[in-house]
């Protein structure tokens, strides 16, 4: 079945009415007392968070964040799909773009066409590099935008995340949108989230967004794995000397945020090339010093799931 034929079911429209009987500028004045508030708000804490419930099949959701945009935060989750794929090709990975307004996965994992339903009228996701991939982008025809509001937008998500047949998966990556705002609310309330990987460069406006996406995290009791640099700095060609272009500290500030710097790369030309093509540098240029400090990050997280599973287990047996 056509995906698109069926994106007015699936997503539905959001419908506002006015009442016009009412003056744009009539003051309606609302009397509730302090016991009326107080109860209020009792019933609202009551209903507590959402349920978190698990993708069905899927073992480990790991999220790749930023506070800002620009910093390279989809580069860093496609490589690191693929890396995960090649370093342990038995293992079934998946890769989610949760950027809904500006989806990039398309371009970078070179996928494109109309994703099916299948039986169970779930969509599939569609596969390339062995990493299964889906993004708002294949929703969406050609260079159309996105303007929804935030209602529409979790809506989205929902269909991403729960409407997807993404099992069976050992990992699932989610790429997502730059900010602190819906979207990281709703995976981090809704899904149970493994850990996160945040991502920066060494720009002290870049840094100081950070900060704000590592508090978002910890008030979500999300655990973060560690930071990635991205443009740490350029090498000059001639004598090799390492240039700061964008400033030197990325270390000084992961300290004070009491995170470890897991990985950290520096700006090559080769990369917009990779980006462009459609073909991870994973792939594209697999002895390059990128593509090895890709797959040691994806033996990074590797190991941490594999920690907390174990760490998981024995809480479990106590």
């Amino acid at each position: 079945m056509n995906i698109r034929k069926i994106l007015p079911r699936v997503y539905g429209h959001l419908v506002s009415s006015l009442n016009t009987s009412t003056p744009c500028c009539a003051t309606v004045r609302l009397q509730h007392g302090k016991s009326d508030v107080n109860e209020h708000r009792a019933k609202v804490m009551a209903r507590g968070l959402p349920e978190k419930k698990p993708l069905p099949k899927v073992k480990s959701i790991i999220l790749v964040a930023s506070g800002k945009g620009g910093v390279g935060k989809t580069t860093t989750a496609v490589n690191l799909a693929c890396a995960m794929k090649v370093i342990e090709p038995d293992k079934e990975i998946g890769l989610l773009d949760a950027d809904v307004f500006g989806p990039s996965v398309p371009l970078m994992m070179n996928i494109s066409g109309e994703p099916m339903l299948n039986d169970d009228n779930l969509i599939e996701p569609l596969l390339n590099y062995g990493v299964k991939c889906m993004s708002m982008g294949l929703l969406v025809s050609g260079e159309n935008a996105v303007v929804w509001r935030g209602l529409m937008v979790m809506q989205a998500l929902e269909r991403l995340t729960r409407q997807v047949a993404w099992g069976p998966l050992d990992c699932l990556i989610v790429d997502t949108p730059p900010g602190t705002g819906d979207t990281h609310l709703s995976l981090a309330q809704n899904l149970p989230i493994d850990g996160a990987i945040v991502v920066t460069t060494p720009q002290s406006a870049a840094l100081q967004v950070t900060k704000r996406g590592v508090n978002m995290f910890d008030k979500l009791k999300v655990p973060i794995i560690g930071m990635v640099e991205n443009m740490s700095h350029a090498i000059c060609h001639k004598c090799g000397t390492k240039n700061f272009v964008f400033g030197n500290e990325t270390k000084t500030a992961a300290e004070q945020m009491g995170l470890q710097i897991i990985e950290s790369f520096e700006v090559d030309s080769n990369m917009s090339e990779c980006i462009n093509s459609g073909k991870p540098a994973i792939y594209a240029l697999p002895d390059s010093t990128h593509a090895e400090k890709y797959r040691q990050l994806a033996n990074k997280v590797f190991k941490y799931i594999s920690d907390k599973d174990k760490s998981e287990a024995e809480a479990t047996k106590q």
